[in-house]
């Protein structure tokens, strides 16, 4: 089977993309979600959000239906970043709502289909009183059962070097809906490359803020790797790197990509921004792919892409971004 990237032509960015009984399933960001537009959608019924891609090939990917109920409006327009958890027979959708890019909070619905649709349980995930802006929920089921949520959230302190932006934390599940409280940091930025913007005004303040996002972790050869993108995806300097811990809880390293992010980066005049990826088994049951968006070259969409993960010597590597024909083995 071959296929070229974008593999889906509609707008859908953040993609998390899972097997389930031999089908895969896609979830993302839909142009509704990331403009705060979703009271647009699905007009003559109660609205839906998150679009919701089914695949049995891997290679064609067609839209089922949007996947969550629309919580409490007063939460938000913008929907963020789905991920989507199987567990004693339930589907759990995690995501973030706020209002445009401020007053983002972690939530998590539930249903007994891959396909939704999801209700949400009523409450946050982390309280807004204690952390004002959550993204990016990503669960992870280690090999004893135990279930951790890595997500990105912002911290303002400058000790020992790391720079002031949004950064990486991984909490303990006590059950599928509720956080231990053990947060510990995963990675904070210390690269140039990983500076989202100068001069920026957050919490009333003028900032030099930097950016890790999208965590998506991948336990190897006994070592966690917690996969992440940083930098602005406008600048060809955005893309896709990694930190390595021993412990699921860390500490984690991203020593090695002072320069850049490793795995996936812009190539310029035909990539633009490819990152927040998910990894996923391909059909032929082993070889890993990891499943990313990027933007058209007029920057009015981002779509969902997919090239081969490579484990090398030196840690994870991508055979792409690729733009030219591709074989799926």
């Amino acid at each position: 089977m071959e296929y070229i990237n974008p593999v889906y032509q509609g707008y859908f960015a953040d993609p998390f993309v899972w097997q389930y009984e031999g089908v895969y399933y896609a979830i993302g960001t839909g142009a509704a979600e990331a403009e705060g537009a979703v009271d647009d959608i699905n007009s003559n019924k109660k609205s839906r959000v998150f679009p919701l891609l089914r695949s049995f090939d891997f290679v064609n990917w067609h839209f089922v239906d949007n996947a969550l109920l629309r919580p409490d409006p007063a939460l938000g327009n913008n929907f963020w970043a789905p991920e989507v958890a199987y567990h004693n027979g339930q589907f759990y959708l995690y995501y973030s709502v706020g209002h445009e890019d401020k007053n983002h909070q972690l939530r998590v619905a539930t249903c007994d289909s891959p396909l939704g649709p999801y209700q949400d349980i009523g409450e946050p995930l982390v309280d807004p009183n204690f952390c004002s802006f959550a993204i990016d929920p990503h669960p992870f089921r280690d090999d004893d059962g135990q279930w951790y949520l890595f997500y990105a959230r912002d911290f303002l302190d400058t000790e020992d070097g790391v720079r002031v932006g949004t950064a990486l934390v991984v909490d303990r599940l006590q059950s599928m809906t509720r956080l231990a409280g053990e947060e510990k940091v995963v990675l904070r930025a210390q690269s140039d490359w990983q500076r989202f913007l100068a001069n920026r005004l957050m919490y009333g303040e003028i900032y030099d803020w930097h950016t890790l996002e999208g965590p998506c972790v991948r336990k190897h050869e006994g070592k966690y790797y917690c996969f992440y993108s940083g930098g602005r995806w406008e600048t060809e300097n955005y893309g896709v790197d990694y930190g390595v811990a021993d412990n699921v809880m860390g500490p984690y390293s991203d020593a090695g990509n002072e320069t850049g992010p490793r795995v996936l980066k812009s190539v310029p005049n035909f990539v633009r921004g490819p990152g927040h990826n998910s990894i996923v088994v391909g059909p032929n049951g082993h070889t890993e792919y990891i499943v990313y968006h990027a933007w058209t070259q007029n920057m009015d969409m981002r779509q969902i892409c997919l090239d081969k993960l490579i484990w090398t010597p030196q840690g994870p590597r991508c055979q792409g971004p690729t733009w030219t024909r591709q074989t799926i083995t």
